[in-house]
């Protein structure tokens, strides 16, 4: 096969931080390149670097043979480069053919838009992917999957011979995971060359088939995908072999009740949930997308409102109309997105570690005690093992693991006993992973009530004592924590429908 891209001896430095280190990295045509390594290995930075976000300051990039210096993204796409990113930069309001145009649309007399020319030449490339796909949707009516599909039409209407993917399933379910990857395939067979980021070790025997992993923002390796096990990859990743432990189930008979909840209704996202949760408990929360796990935690917190039902906390029966209600009586929630809803990334760690406890920082005059902010996340930076050069850095610099802990950090200051974390390591590597997975279990033994809703069949297990699982905004049962408890068992619960539901959906 044909070397498309030639990286050699890249390096990249920022104030303060050696980014990349004499790094390597080729791309062979028709082939899927996985990228590997922890979060702040310098994966992101080397990707930018060869899509013209960054300017290298050492080292060659060779295109076709040729040496090539994009400048910006506009001239790595004339190079035949695309990317996709995780956070899909499409705007909504636009159809999928105007997105993926933006800026090249087709023009009749007097600089009038072509509609048909531009929906033709969007129907060619949807032909091309055997996407049945309409050029005049609304992006904002489509699904995550079909938008990342026109994200990567778009890279495609550059004629890219690259496209690098940095976390594509992240937010896929299976069945689009599955669709994802045909197209993937599709693009392979055409000779199209990719560049594969992902966190999810399952994925690389599926779609991989070399792997390249970067450690402290140097080159650790290249592997056959097919050849090598994934422990020796995830080895190379973090420098040391991770383990994953089985999940031991503590004695909680004693142990009183912290939250309790009856009744939860709130339209056909939530129908009749009732369970209870004790102190030093981490409750699992399994169910396939849409199950309505989120909307649950979203209504405990007082981030929707509720039809009806009842919350009680520490047997007290609490009204919670607002996240702040909620936090009155010592309820955290870790939002799935975390950059949109736990952290302002712009603002560094200190105030971030503060955010939600203002209150005892501010005096009457509203004036903020900066030596307390800053005691308060030095302690929490020790504690949480924040990996971070000091309390004045900003959120964007740190990696999705350290960010996470930032995170938590800002809700154990609050004193919380009650903590919801949605989807706790999505876009965390391997090695962060087993540290975030550790955190929550000392958290658990000093005897914080813990809710987990994870996506991820082996993160639940590993980490819960108790699984609730959920089917369209039902709770279809609760399993025991521990090795009696098997995936065949949840899925079974996770697809046990209501009968009544299915009786109506048929007659429609």
């Amino acid at each position: 096969m044909n070397t498309i891209v030639r990286m050699t001896g890249i390096e990249k430095t920022f104030p303060g931080v050696h980014a990349l280190k004499n790094v390597q990295f080729d791309l062979r045509a028709g082939e899927v390149h996985a990228l590997m390594g922890e979060n702040g290995a310098g994966k992101s930075t080397l990707m930018k670097v060869l899509s013209g976000v960054y300017t290298r300051d050492g080292g060659s990039i060779e295109i076709n043979g040729k040496a090539a210096d994009p400048k910006g993204p506009r001239e790595a796409q004339e190079l035949g480069i695309g990317i996709i990113h995780q956070e899909l930069s499409l705007m909504n309001d636009l159809t999928a053919a105007q997105n993926i145009f933006i800026g090249r649309e087709p023009r009749l007399r007097f600089g009038r838009l072509d509609e048909a020319a531009l929906n033709q030449k969007t129907a060619e490339i949807f032909k091309s992917m055997a996407l049945d796909l309409r050029p005049d949707v609304l992006v904002g009516n489509l699904t995550i999957a079909k938008q990342q599909m026109v994200e990567i039409a778009k890279a495609l209407s550059y004629r890219s011979q690259v496209l690098i993917m940095d976390e594509p399933t992240a937010a896929l379910n299976d069945k689009e995971i599955a669709e994802l990857f045909t197209i993937i395939r599709r693009l392979k067979a055409e000779g199209v060359g990719i560049i594969y980021i992902s966190h999810k070790m399952d994925e690389l025997k599926q779609i991989s088939d070399r792997v390249t992993v970067m450690r402290d923002g140097e080159y650790v390796g290249t592997v056959p995908a097919a050849d090598t096990p994934v422990n020796e990859i995830i080895s190379m990743m973090v420098g040391r072999e991770v383990k994953d432990e089985a999940v031991v189930v503590p004695d909680l008979s004693a142990a009183d009740v912290a939250l309790e909840v009856k009744g939860l209704n709130r339209g056909t996202e939530i129908r009749d949930v009732s369970f209870s949760l004790k102190k030093g408990e981490i409750l699992g929360f399994a169910g396939l997308m849409g199950a309505g796990r989120t909307e649950v935690a979203r209504a405990i917190f007082g981030a929707d409102p509720l039809d009806s039902g009842e919350i009680r906390v520490d047997g007290h029966t609490c009204k919670i109309n607002s996240p702040s209600d909620a936090v009155q009586v010592g309820i955290g929630y870790l939002s799935e997105d975390r950059k949109h809803f736990g952290l302002a990334t712009g603002m560094d760690v200190r105030a971030n570690v503060a955010m939600a406890s203002m209150d005892q920082f501010c005096n009457r005059f509203g004036v903020l005690n900066e030596a307390g902010m800053a005691e308060a996340a030095a302690k929490y930076i020790k504690q949480l093992e924040i990996r971070t050069p000091s309390d004045k850095q900003e959120l964007q610099f740190l990696s999705g693991g350290n960010q996470q802990k930032v995170v938590i950090a800002k809700w154990l200051l609050r004193d919380c006993d009650i903590l919801i974390f949605d989807e706790p390591t999505r876009g965390i590597d391997v090695g962060a992973k087993s540290e975030i997975y550790k955190l929550l279990n000392s958290l658990a033994e000093q005897g914080c009530a813990i809710i987990v809703i994870s996506s991820e069949l082996p993160e639940v297990m590993r980490l819960s004592h108790r699984i609730a699982v959920m089917c369209e905004g039902r709770l279809t049962g609760i399993l025991p924590g521990g090795s009696s408890t098997t995936q065949e068992d949840i899925m079974r619960l996770a697809t046990q429908r209501d009968p009544a539901a299915q009786i109506v959906s048929e007659v429609q």
